[in-house]
């Protein structure tokens, strides 16, 4: 039988690492394909077209993005070419392959004023350049004919990559005190989560192309709960001091909870980002796990990878 062939993108990324490690783990029968950082330029349309004709693959797995919010203001058409055009050329390849695209969005396509959780049909609303150029992705994608998932998620952090849970670390090991936003609510989501349960909605597939083709769609994949930065904050601090991190933080209550508006640097940011994720759940038969028990697991795996109960200091 001929391998099932995947074309990875952003491998060196949060998402795209854990996806890596995934695939590299299953039994034989698959042909990755990850081109490293420098290796593939999504800005180069001629290129990006290139490559994925050269790999000819089954499935195209794409969590490769722009994520600099604040640079993306002043760098509009850069975050447009790598968050809408690229996933447009995919989309357009996959489709004329017969190929399958898994596509990576985000909770910043919505305006955050809804007072519940986001569903997949709700209309979106972005506030700022990064969300636009995102749900400007989700379109091509969905207008381009190709079987595919989009799957919004929100809040993602690793053991790789700069992210929340990282900067909480540093603050608490560096501070005595200091104030983080109290009034922005989402789901803080594992990366390896997402990877995992990505896998497990593939599972049986061949290819990867009919079982997408027949679930094709929006889908939201995120760590079940809500939270507020400032909690998620306490919680990082909490765990670090239950296992024996030395912190010079005084307290949990030495973390001020402030509203957004105390941070009136640009651009704007939903002050909702909870996303309904029981689609996904039902349709793939997969629970999700609680976002505490998921940051709590991770923030295990950071202490023990930089020795941070030996007093090391998690490095910039």
């Amino acid at each position: 039988m001929k391998p099932m062939r995947i074309l990875l993108t952003g491998s060196s990324g949060q998402v795209g690492s854990e996806f890596l490690r995934r695939l590299r783990a299953m039994p034989a029968g698959l042909d990755v394909i990850a081109p490293v950082r420098g290796q593939l330029d999504l800005t180069d349309a001629d290129a990006l077209r290139t490559a994925v004709r050269e790999a000819r693959p089954d499935l195209i797995i794409h969590p490769a993005a722009y994520t600099a919010v604040v640079k993306a203001e002043s760098e509009p058409e850069l975050a447009r070419r790598i968050n809408t055009d690229a996933p447009a050329l995919l989309a357009q390849e996959a489709a004329r392959l017969g190929a399958a695209l898994i596509h990576f969005s985000t909770d910043y396509v919505f305006d955050g004023q809804h007072p519940g959780a986001y569903t997949e049909d709700m209309p979106t609303h972005p506030l700022n350049v990064y969300g636009a150029s995102k749900r400007d992705g989700e379109l091509a994608i969905a207008a381009s004919g190709a079987a595919h998932w989009i799957l919004r998620t929100s809040w993602v952090y690793n053991r790789t990559g700069n992210n929340f849970m990282k900067t909480a670390i540093r603050l608490a090991q560096q501070k005595e005190s200091y104030t983080i936003v109290g009034d922005q609510f989402g789901a803080p989501t594992w990366a390896s989560t997402i990877a995992a349960v990505c896998c497990r909605m593939l599972a049986g597939t061949d290819g990867g192309r009919e079982k997408v083709a027949a679930t094709s769609g929006i889908y939201h994949l995120t760590a079940q709960g809500a939270t507020s930065w400032h909690r998620y904050a306490q919680l990082v601090a909490r765990e670090l001091m239950a296992r024996g991190v030395p912190v010079k933080l005084k307290g949990l209550d030495q973390i001020t909870p402030v509203p957004t508006s105390s941070y009136p640097t640009p651009p704007e940011r939903p002050l909702n980002s909870r996303l309904d994720c029981s689609k996904l759940e039902l349709r793939f038969g997969i629970t999700l796990p609680a976002w505490d028990e998921d940051a709590t697991a991770c923030l295990q795996q950071i202490i023990d990878h930089y020795q941070l109960d030996q007093g090391k200091l998690l490095p910039d």
